[in-house]
């Protein structure tokens, strides 16, 4: 299978203020296959996304939407995405109040649920290093949300910077969701005592054997993402591409 990658918006948030067709045709011509919808103008025309997709010819890796428009806006939600040409709907962020047993214990339940009313549709989980924090029936919070078992309906996002960051091996950590995880987080960690965020192919994480588990796995979109970027976000998004494209030339 090719290697899709996409652009997590979240990385452009500012960039997005400026307008989106621009931002999305800057994209385009950097050599993106797509973009993870994330981090939108606060009052954006959803007709005007999907238009700037179109007119730029690019996919769209699913969409982050939060906990709160899953559970309150759930047909709104539906009738968006439908029109962004996507089916993957991805939860990507959960408040601190729910990061113990109960909450996550809810979450889950919610999750499955609109997955229920949402058959058309794929919904997905996408951690931090907080679900580490918490364990469930005597394995991670995170583990338990995505047990890949077929009575649980949530997909797997994983990010491997934030699995790295709670001192997990990521390749180690993708196994068990295999044809279970549609879009993977490529995200960078540098090599250096902060630990922080870094563009794909400078850092720590060894991404040759994380791409090659991918390919045959189910991963359909690979979304990079760098939450805070030493300069310009685009130079950044600009170096992570370069660098994936040559590391696929050799897995080819």
């Amino acid at each position: 299978m090719e290697y899709k990658f996409a652009a997590q918006l979240f990385t452009l948030r500012e960039d997005l203020k400026r307008g989106i067709a621009p931002v999305f045709k800057e994209l385009k011509e950097m050599g993106w296959d797509g973009v993870q919808l994330s981090a939108l103008p606060a009052g954006y025309d959803p007709v005007e996304v999907a238009k700037a997709l179109q007119e730029n010819n690019l996919g769209t890796a699913g969409i982050h939407v939060s906990i709160d428009r899953l559970e309150n806006d759930l047909n709104q939600v539906m009738e968006e995405v439908t029109l962004y040409n996507t089916k993957d709907i991805v939860c990507p962020f959960l408040p601190e109040d729910v990061r113990n047993q109960d909450g996550y214990e809810k979450i889950k339940a919610l999750l499955n649920e609109v997955a229920k009313k949402a058959p058309e549709f794929r919904i997905s989980y996408h951690n931090h290093a907080f679900e580490f924090d918490t364990e469930i029936d005597g394995k991670s919070a995170l583990e338990y949300l995505l047990e890949p078992t077929s009575e649980n309906k949530i997909f797997a996002e994983i990010d491997v910077f934030w699995v790295k960051k709670a001192g997990k091996d990521p390749l180690q950590f993708l196994k068990s969701y295999a044809e279970r995880m549609p879009i993977i987080h490529l995200k960078d960690m540098t090599n250096d005592e902060r630990q922080t965020f870094a563009e794909v192919g400078t850092g720590v994480i060894d991404f040759v054997p994380i791409l090659n588990w991918c390919r045959s796995s189910g991963v359909e979109w690979y979304a990079v993402e760098q939450d805070i970027c030493p300069g310009d976000p685009m130079d950044s998004l600009q170096i992570s591409l370069k660098n994936l494209n040559q590391l696929t030339k050799h897995l080819q």
